[in-house]
């Protein structure tokens, strides 16, 4: 039995069987099935550990189609962390089985050197856009993405090939002698395909006379740990903690709700190592999301334009369940003038991106949004916000398969909409 799998054998023994998570669990709500339930995952954790189970296709698919969306923890009595022992089961799969090796690439060679990911993402980009990326469907070059890539293809209509980072002309933005100095975390999936979403962001940041700083960070490293490779996550890490360490700054400030959560989770990597993990906690306390920054601050934001619009929020699960960020970006909304803010009802259940979870396990993925696009029509809102780069990308794609009069905009893009000149 690995170190992994025993750190998390008091956790799973938590577990009492009840069953109260069937009720919550967006996958177990599709398949009916109980592999798919934290009773379930958790129940073969524990056989791992004893040695009663065996590591095989059938543990592998329910182990890999969780959505990690907490939405168990969060309705559990004893409040087992069902997430952290998924992530263990996944990380003895692969240990044991053995890692693809494309994702062996993507987690050690390109996910830590953002240069080296911009150039295959460009390519990536140009080969979508044109129209090569059928053609490697055709020849079946990426048939490890499963059988719907077709319709997954759908989910972005068109790739950018000019990343944020790319597009600054200066990575020092705003007053020299602001009083708030802030070190922007760049996360991936902004940088690479909403580069509009973080030049909003930025733009807000300098309006309100914050000195900002563009950290030469890599990706968070969520990606590799929600897979299972926690060497890979920890590097990333290290690497990390390193750069944002090195920065002044009052506050290291990402609007990528996943990253801020995964960057505030980075103690939780070191726990066998005291000295990284003091150094994690101290950036952790430093660490904000978009709408915990800006929610008392919106004063600052100068007179805002005239608008007249209907807005509703969807909660990130990694703001709502990780971060326990529920309150703040409402409070923002509520505050705008001109803007009617209304509930969406079940506003913080998953809606089934979750990294690539729609990529790999897309049916799953599109009932899960099938019940978020119902919820949407409930509200009557013009305009879905939220503030995650999978959710933005998943809800604009289900709003353009519905036919939804309503756009789906990052906070961050409201604001700019809202406050800014032009």
């Amino acid at each position: 039995m690995s170190d992994t799998l025993k750190a998390v054998y008091d956790e799973v023994a938590k577990c009492n069987k009840c069953g109260f998570c069937q009720a919550h669990c967006p996958i177990f709500d599709i398949t009916r099935d109980e592999r798919n339930v934290a009773r379930g995952h958790n129940a073969h954790i524990r056989k791992l550990i004893e040695g009663e189970l065996e590591l095989n296709q059938e543990l592998k698919d329910p182990l890999f189609e969780c959505l990690l969306c907490r939405t168990c923890v969060a309705n559990c009595f004893p409040a087992v962390r069902t997430d952290r022992n998924v992530v263990a089961g996944r990380a003895e799969y692969m240990k044991r089985v053995g890692q693809p090796k494309v994702m062996k690439f993507l987690f050690h060679n390109l996910l830590p050197d953002q240069r080296k990911m911009a150039r295959y993402v460009r390519l990536g980009a140009y080969g979508k856009n044109s129209g090569v990326s059928k053609l490697a469907r055709a020849l079946g070059i990426l048939k490890w993405f499963g059988k719907d890539l077709d319709k997954v293809e759908g989910i972005i209509e068109k790739l950018p090939t000019r990343f944020l980072r790319d597009r600054l002309e200066s990575t020092s933005l705003g007053p020299k002698d602001a009083s708030t100095r802030v070190a922007y975390f760049v996360g991936c999936g902004f940088n690479f395909v909403l580069p509009h979403v973080s030049e909003a962001t930025l733009a807000v940041l300098v309006h309100q006379g914050v000195r900002v700083d563009v950290a030469e960070n890599s990706c968070c490293g969520l990606p590799t740990y929600g897979y299972g490779d926690l060497d890979a996550a920890r590097s990333i890490a290290r690497r990390n903690i390193q750069v944002l360490e090195s920065m002044d700054a009052d506050v290291v400030l990402t609007e990528c709700g996943s990253c801020s959560a995964f960057l505030k989770d980075y103690p939780e990597l070191f726990e066998d190592e005291p000295s990284m993990r003091d150094r994690a906690e101290k950036l952790a306390r430093r660490v904000k999301g978009f709408s915990e920054f800006m929610h008392s601050r919106l004063d600052q934001m100068g007179a805002p334009k005239e608008v007249s619009l209907k807005v509703t929020y969807h909660d990130p699960c990694h703001m709502s369940r990780y971060q326990k960020i529920v309150k703040e970006p409402r409070s923002m909304l509520q505050q705008i003038p001109g803007v009617s803010y209304v509930e969406m009802p079940e506003a913080d259940r998953c809606c089934g991106a979750a990294g690539s979870y729609n990529i790999m396990h897309y049916e799953q993925s599109m009932a899960v949004l099938n019940r978020k696009m119902e919820n949407l029509q409930k509200t009557g809102a013009q305009v879905l916000t939220t503030e995650c780069p999978g959710c933005v990308i998943q809800l604009s794609y289900g709003v353009r398969k519905e036919r939804l009069p309503v756009r789906v905009l990052h906070l961050s893009q409201l604001l700019q909409e809202v406050y800014l000149p032009g």
